[in-house]
């Protein structure tokens, strides 16, 4: 499996990106979607996730109400959508995905990787 993320740039605060994530390859039997997000010096962490059923979704404490996740099946893409954006999002956004049955905040719990997109928030 194949991730291509795209959508990061240059944003001043208040402002929104989109952000995608195409899957491709043996796609099938991917459950869970995420958006992880590195800033520099820091840990990765989880932004946001999605079941492949809709049923599940997760956001970080830090973007709830601001950020919104999606998916559409039939492209395998996952949206991230990022509204009222602060200077502390700027890192550069990874898009992850798992084939657990179970969800799970962990890194380890996600099998394959995309490239990362950056995405830089003025004051």
């Amino acid at each position: 499996v194949q991730l291509q993320a795209s959508g990061g740039g240059l944003v001043r605060a208040g402002g929104s990106l989109r952000l995608s994530c195409a899957a491709s390859g043996r796609t099938f039997g991917i459950n869970f979607m995420g958006w992880f997000r590195q800033a520099p010096g820091k840990e990765r962490e989880l932004v946001a996730a999605i079941s492949q059923s809709f049923s599940t979704t997760d956001y970080a404490d830090s973007v709830k109400g601001r950020f919104t996740i999606s998916r559409d099946n039939a492209k395998d893409t996952v949206y991230l959508q990022m509204d009222s954006l602060r200077p502390n999002d700027t890192a550069v956004y990874y898009c992850a995905a798992s084939a657990n049955n179970y969800y799970s905040r962990a890194l380890g719990a996600y099998d394959y990787w995309g490239q990362g997109t950056l995405v830089t928030v003025s004051s």
